[in-house]
């Protein structure tokens, strides 16, 4: 059985500018104010929160502990970032058309994000988008997460699919990273948070559009 398996926050959804406000939140709820913008902090959202965090902080200049302050407060943005999670959050232009199209040739679906499991179940279900998916495995699904393989190739099994017939499309080189160490193709979006420029992690295709994935899939695997 062949599967396509995806990474969540920056290749099906734009989620940037709800991470920011989440992070947000959680920094006022500290007392620093709203440090981070939705616009200029776009590739750092898609980092994860910790990163957020440490951002905030050292804008405002609390570098010292920063690494316990992040530790103190990230539990905090997490439930501030799920007060927010899909108010501004859409699945970018095609995603739904490509989908159906691979599941109608026959493909299985999953997510393999770091993301919490639960955090991208809501974020999913709230798009009305999660019955796409055969599998989701989340940043804690397992004892290990991205870039390590397990994460891959576990979202792969529970989809039903097999490793040999199988492809990973993420945004980042973590997701490349992910997808070398696990000997499965990588596909990387040019549309995310780091456009074309994600070409120099020498991913096995690129995806300026979620149109063409149907066509790369074909090729790729």
């Amino acid at each position: 059985m062949k599967t396509a398996v995806f990474d969540l926050d920056g290749t099906i959804v734009d989620t940037s500018r709800d991470l920011i406000d989440g992070a947000n939140l959680a920094l006022c709820r500290v007392g620093i104010g709203e440090m981070l913008d939705a616009d200029r902090d776009r590739l750092t959202a898609f980092q994860g929160g910790r990163a957020m965090l440490r951002l905030g902080f050292t804008r405002a200049g609390m570098s010292e502990r920063v690494n316990e302050r992040i530790d103190t407060e990230y539990q905090h943005f997490l439930a501030d970032y799920e007060s927010v999670i899909s108010r501004h959050s859409f699945l970018y232009p095609g995603a739904e058309a490509a989908l159906a199209d691979l599941a109608g040739e026959g493909w299985r679906l999953a997510v393999c994000t770091n993301k919490p499991e639960r955090l991208a179940r809501i974020l999913l279900q709230d798009l009305d988008f999660l019955d796409r998916f055969d599998a989701l495995i989340g940043a804690d699904t397992l004892t290990v997460r991205k870039p390590e393989p397990e994460p891959l190739w576990h979202a792969i099994a529970c989809a039903g699919g097999h490793r040999e017939q199988a492809f990973f499309v993420g945004d980042s080189e973590m997701d490349a990273l992910t997808a070398r160490a696990a000997g499965i193709p990588s596909v990387l979006v040019s549309f995310g948070p780091e456009g074309d420029a994600v070409k120099r992690y020498s991913p096995d295709a690129l995806l300026p559009h979620f149109d063409e994935l149907p066509g790369i899939a074909a090729r790729i695997c």
